[in-house]
């Protein structure tokens, strides 16, 4: 099984930068489909980016597009979820989440482990 730990979340202004980080250990998941979904309070889970561990395709949400980038080291089995120009609208806990690859990319549920997510808070 796949386990999934996320960190670099915090406080930041609007305009600022973070890097969230997600450490993935476990069975083998070069072939597993990678995501970043976010929830702010009492809205649904959506997806923000999402990429396969293997290869360069990487697809975005609309509303991110041109500000946050996913990217993953492969030495480092880490994920990464950069994020510039951030936005009050950003304001949410941010998951990471790994799919064997069946189902729509955008979709929460085609992923079948998730970490336990890390908060972000962009202040206006």
């Amino acid at each position: 099984q796949v386990q999934l730990v996320e960190s670099g979340g915090g406080l930041v202004q609007a305009g600022g930068s973070l890097r969230l980080s997600c450490a993935v250990s476990g069975r083998t998941f070069s072939d597993y489909r990678m995501g970043w979904f976010r929830q702010a309070p009492g809205k649904e889970r959506e997806f923000v980016a999402g990429r396969r561990w293997i290869g360069d395709n990487r697809v975005y949400a609309d509303s991110v597009k041109g500000r946050f980038t996913i990217s993953r080291d492969n030495s480092k089995n880490t994920l990464y979820l950069q994020m510039n120009s951030l936005k009050p609208e950003d304001t949410a806990v941010y998951y990471c989440a790994a799919s064997p690859g069946v189902g729509p990319v955008m979709s929460a549920p085609s992923y079948t482990v998730w970490g336990q997510g890390t908060q972000v808070t962009v202040s206006s």
